[in-house]
């Protein structure tokens, strides 16, 4: 973890209210902490830093719950290294996805925050038009890929091809790119580890239906961005899952209760300021859908359109 963003941390146990975390560093090369912990004075926690990665979850001792296991696996991770940065391998399966999400969010900032970044690529994509550009994601395996693509500018990983037989990968990031100004954290979507009014970038792709409260989550991105001169991407698919999510909480996709109909229209209305919920509120600026692909095989691929707007004030 770069220590220069230690002071933008909260203790996410004690959110709402927002209690500041100290470092101690154990070991640590050019900025970087390596081993360590930050620990709150309020609840007492101590939220680990192993392997320069630190670890700011609630509970930050508890392992994966519920289907959150299946994205420590390795077959899981290169599916989504290729999602992600297929094109950069020279794949002519790989699409521009992730370009696309960048490109919609317009200007340069000092501070960006990409929620569920899995492997990191719109992280990346953010951190050069960023001085500072943080992704966070519950899955270690994630992050851990994603912080040794930021420190080596490399990896290789492997994909099934048919049967046993395997295609290799080696992706290598662009020369142009900056990754000084890139970090990732292990962290909750909805316990945002970070102070209020940080980012004047904010970006949550393909996660507002894979959380327990979608709305806690909007609540949660709202609470971190500016109050003005901010722009925030939302993207998703919009397959609602009691898998997930309870049902009563979904913010589409049923025909009664709260929020009934079509997601992206309730999303929407509550960044407009519907009951009050996110203030100030947001003006939508754009509006589309982007496909994007995760292969399984070489004549295997999931291909899905995720619906997108942008906000600003």
């Amino acid at each position: 973890m770069q220590r220069h963003i230690a002071p933008l941390l909260v203790c996410p146990a004690c959110l709402p209210k927002e209690r500041p975390l100290e470092l101690t560093a154990a070991a640590e090369a050019d900025g970087d902490i390596t081993a360590g912990h930050l620990s709150c004075r309020g609840c007492r926690r101590r939220f680990p830093i192993r392997d320069g990665i630190a670890v700011l979850l609630a509970d930050p001792d508890a392992g994966p719950s519920g289907g959150q296991w299946k994205y420590e696996e390795g077959g899981i991770l290169a599916a989504y290294l290729w999602s992600h940065f297929a094109d950069l391998t020279g794949d002519p399966e790989g699409g521009d996805a992730y370009a696309a999400w960048a490109s919609s969010i317009a200007g340069s900032a000092d501070t960006a925050l990409d929620a569920g970044c899995a492997v990191g690529r719109l992280t990346f994509e953010l951190g050069q038009r960023s001085t500072l550009a943080v992704g966070f994601d519950l899955s270690l395996a994630f992050i851990r890929a994603a912080r040794q693509l930021a420190r080596e500018r490399r990896i290789t990983f492997s994909l099934p091809r048919e049967g046993n037989l395997r295609d290799e990968f080696r992706l290598a990031l662009p020369d142009p790119w900056r990754t000084d100004g890139v970090e990732f954290v292990m962290a909750d979507a909805l316990a945002i580890p970070f102070a209020r009014e940080t980012f004047a970038r904010t970006a949550s792709l393909n996660l507002i239906d894979r959380v327990a409260s979608p709305l806690a989550h909007l609540y949660e991105m709202n609470r971190v961005a500016r109050p003005s001169g901010a722009s925030f991407l939302l993207s998703d698919p919009f397959s609602w899952s009691t898998a997930n999510t309870p049902e009563e909480k979904w913010l589409g996709g049923t025909e009664t209760g709260p929020y009934p109909g079509r997601g992206m229209d309730n999303v929407r209305a509550l960044l407009g300021g519907k009951d009050g919920v996110i203030a100030p509120p947001w003006t939508i600026t754009r509006e589309g859908s982007v496909w994007w692909k995760i292969r399984s095989h070489r004549n295997h691929f999931e291909l899905i359109r995720s619906e997108f707007l942008v906000a600003e004030r």
